[in-house]
């Protein structure tokens, strides 16, 4: 397993050993000891899979305290643009985002760590996103910022995403007050 660290302190993107033969592939897309010696020390208590055609866009979702998620997040089919925004109050990179490509090809994984809200946007239509979250979903700390802010200046490659009717609603950055203060 090889890990990159990005620009932003936390996010890491995972490459996994594939094992390619005539008949397919095999790898390992989780296992706890791997991770906890590449420095990833979660615990997983929930894991979610998605559905969605080209240019869904999902995001930027997060959980305040106490109910904050780390995600590990992956395609099983079709690829997405993968987007973290720093939002930890002391952090040198607050506001900041990292953008991460996404697909069945390349078996990456990205680690998310508490502190960051996330989105993606699909590239492909029948695109299967997969993610492990360290803390169940909780509807009342459930937070989301608003995909298309001038503040954050996110490239989504788009200019028309699909989007639910809640992530129209989401919050400007310049409104927003974070509760991440670590």
């Amino acid at each position: 397993m090889k890990i990159t660290n990005t620009n932003i302190e936390g996010l890491v993107v995972i490459e996994p050993k594939v094992f390619l033969d005539d008949r397919g592939y095999f790898f390992e897309s989780w296992n706890s000891q791997s991770f906890k010696n590449l420095g990833i020390n979660e615990t997983f208590v929930q894991d979610n899979q998605s559905l969605s055609s080209k240019g869904v866009l999902r995001g930027l979702h997060f959980q305040n305290p106490p109910y904050a998620q780390s995600k590990l997040v992956r395609v099983i089919k079709g690829s997405v643009l993968d987007i973290a925004v720093d939002i930890r109050l002391n952090s040198p990179t607050y506001g900041h985002h990292c953008s991460v490509i996404l697909s069945e090809q390349n078996f990456k994984s990205f680690f998310i760590p508490k502190g960051f809200a996330h989105g993606f946007i699909t590239l492909e239509d029948n695109t299967i996103f997969s993610y492990k979250c360290s803390d169940a979903y909780n509807k009342g700390s459930e937070r989301s910022l608003a995909w298309d802010d001038n503040t954050l200046n996110i490239d989504w490659q788009i200019s028309n995403p699909i989007i639910s009717t809640k992530d129209s609603n989401s919050q400007m950055f310049k409104d927003f007050k974070s509760q991440f203060n670590d």
